[in-house]
């Protein structure tokens, strides 16, 4: 052997070594948190890295591990554990043992990780075919211990009949509180003369979205956005109104730093790790983020309508516009407002040159989805008052940049937050009220002059994505928010002047458009809508052709809702019967797309129930209950015994 081979040797040990020791360090760390729901995934198989989410690609997940209350419990989660990869840490509760085939820990903590958690089929099992565990973590290791919460769960006990679907909701709605919370305290602050830091009173609230340990604007809004039932003004700081406040101030925060950017790491105040992501290196936003602050930077217009629309719901629901006034609120209102301002701006100018743009995007990947054309561009986009958007909800990236949904939910929040705005203080606050009420009637117009196109087979409906020259992308994806899921933000009505129709031209009938995208959405003519015999739902690019998206499912329950009967009689009741079979085979299809663990997946195989993605997926358990609580209402409204939830899912 030469010296350089020697050399070689003896410098690859040393790393080797090295990286053995920083890695028991980091084992150490990682065991000191206080709540550890970092572990990753168990589910054997590879697994796919995309820049921004960390998706399974395995085949059928393991079978479940039924856990009973009693000796056999350490006995059960042996058998599980000897499945696992080599190297994650395993939690045990109260009075078990250690099997031996754990990772040796020298401090164990008494809260199993979540994933870990929900392979274990506890018992009691639900009484149907289906026979769902029960995978609510017990109330001492829930991230946030809600008492209205547990009221409802057993109120719905009482309406809900079939065994499955209340063990369906009882473990799914809960799911954020009892899981996700990661940390909830307060801001500090930093005296820029002396130094000293002191902690105020502004309540911070960092949400994860499951199983990837960051924190996306749009995801936490709508995971707690699906609590809206139970939210009422309380000071109180653990009140589900608290939770509401610190995520809109962390939120705020985090708009200030980057406007341009869709999730993040850790608040520093939390004393929790950041999350190293490898997109870093490969992605190439402009201007650049801070990976200390920043998790992940795409340009998501979507992630800026969230915060005002759980801005605007916390308002509508406590009243309290102080909370408003006090914090960072009417800044980052401000900075949303500029960013989305700047890339109303088309791709050229009027002389034909073409225009800085404020944000731009490259990434070096084999998919097609995680980068913009034309050196970062985008394609070529004509300026209309229209917002342009580089990514779309799913993280996928635009074709046209005109993303029509997203330019939708933003019209209709910045109307409704202008309401919040116009009651505070100020000539900043005056002038932002009048900026956010110009900014969505300017989207209003575009969409009128350019997104709504003529279908051969559907008339007019509304395209995904236009670029302002006359194309159209002709389709929907399942993420939200999305052409299907248009009525929950009400987009059709406004408080204000609605766009006039050009001369020659008749006024826009946003329902029966929005009727004409629908029935072309959950037909083959969406390149996007998936069907086979376990789950028919829409899908998208994101996990590609053959996986539905239940979080869809879901969506097309809720919005089933607003299509009321137009007439009486008997085709008014011939009407509601659709009405009610479409919801209920929703539902069913629900049911029977779980694989077993009794929870709501990101996508599903619509052949193979088994061949699912993000067993952790907060957003989409959430939804979930919300679907069952307005069916619930439903019940009551229409007095309907024993109503759609007294019947039977078997």
């Amino acid at each position: 052997m030469g010296r350089l081979q020697q050399r070689r040797l003896k410098i690859a040990a040393i790393a080797v070594l090295f990286t053995l020791v920083f890695s028991c360090i980091s084992f150490s760390r990682r065991e000191d948190e206080s709540i550890t729901w970092d572990i990753p995934d168990p589910t054997p198989g590879p697994i796919r890295v995309s820049s921004s989410r960390l998706v399974s690609t395995a085949a059928p997940a393991p079978a479940l591990v039924k856990v009973v209350h009693s000796s056999s419990t350490v006995k059960a989660q042996q058998t599980f554990i000897s499945e696992l990869p080599a190297g994650i840490p395993i939690h045990v509760r109260p009075g078990g043992k250690r099997p031996p085939s754990a990772t040796p820990s020298a401090t164990p903590k008494t809260c199993m990780n979540y994933q870990q958690l929900q392979r274990l089929q506890k018992e009691p099992l639900s009484e149907g075919w289906r026979k769902f565990g029960y995978n609510r973590p017990a109330p001492e290791c829930r991230t946030f211990n809600l008492t209205s919460m547990e009221k409802l769960i057993e109120k719905m006990k009482g309406k809900i009949k079939d065994p499955d679907l209340f063990r369906l909701f009882e473990n799914t709605y809960p799911n954020t509180l009892d899981t996700m919370i990661k940390w909830k305290g307060y801001a500090k602050r930093l005296d820029a003369i002396s130094g000293n830091e002191t902690t105020t009173d502004e309540e911070l609230t960092y949400v994860i979205t499951g199983d990837i340990d960051a924190m996306w604007l749009r995801d936490s809004a709508s995971q707690i956005y699906s609590y809206l039932p139970l939210l009422e003004a309380s000071t109180k700081p653990d009140s589900l109104a608290s939770l509401w406040r610190g995520l809109i101030n962390i939120h705020a925060r985090y708009i200030i730093i980057s406007p341009y950017c869709h999730s993040f790491q850790p608040p520093p105040e939390s004393g929790i790790r950041q999350t190293y992501n490898g997109a870093f290196g490969v992605n190439h936003p402009y201007p650049p983020y801070d990976p200390a602050q920043v998790f992940d930077c795409k340009w998501e217009l979507d992630s800026l309508a969230s915060f005002l629309q759980v801005s605007s719901a916390y308002y509508q629901r406590t009243g309290d516009l102080k909370f408003f006034q006090k914090y960072n609120w009417i800044s980052a209102v401000k900075a949303a407002i500029n960013a989305a301002g700047a890339m109303r701006l088309g791709t050229y100018s009027k002389d034909g040159k073409v225009e800085e743009s404020a944000w731009t995007f490259t990434g070096y990947t084999n998919r097609g989805s995680e980068t913009l054309t034309n050196d970062g561009l985008g394609n070529p986009t004509k300026a209309n008052g229209m917002v342009r958007t580089a990514f779309r909800p799913s993280d996928d990236a635009c074709i046209y940049q005109l993303l029509v949904p997203a330019n939708m939910m933003w019209a209709k929040y910045l109307e409704d937050a202008s309401f919040i705005m116009e009651k505070l203080e100020g000539a900043q606050a005056k002038n932002l009220t009048t900026e956010m009420r110009n900014q969505a009637f300017g989207i209003r117009q575009g969409i009128d002059r350019d997104a709504i196109v003529h279908h051969r087979d559907f008339g007019d409906i509304f395209a995904y994505e236009i670029d302002g020259f006359g194309g159209a992308n002709l389709m929907d994806d399942a993420n939200v928010p999305s052409l299907l899921a248009m009525p929950l933000w009400n987009y059709s009505v406004s408080a204000f002047k609605l766009p006039s129709p050009r001369e020659g031209e008749k006024a826009k009938n946003y329902g029966e458009i929005y009727s004409n995208t629908r029935n072309f959405i959950l037909s083959d003519s969406n390149p996007y809508y998936m069907h086979g015999p376990v789950i028919s739902a829409v899908g998208g690019p994101h996990i590609g052709p053959g996986k539905a998206w239940p979080m869809a499912a879901v969506i097309r329950a809720l919005t089933a809702f607003r299509s009321s009967p137009s007439t009486g009689g008997s085709a008014g009741r011939s009407q509601q019967k659709e009405i009610e079979d479409e919801i209920k085979g929703q539902i069913f299809m629900l049911l029977n797309s779980t694989a077993g663990t009794g929870v709501i997946h990101e996508s599903v195989n619509s052949w193979n129930e088994h061949d699912y993605t993000r067993a952790w997926f907060g957003w989409a358990n959430g939804l979930f209950g919300e679907l069952i609580i307005k069916v619930a209402q439903e019940d009551e409204k229409a007095e309907r015994k024993p109503g759609w939830l007294g019947e039977s899912y078997q």
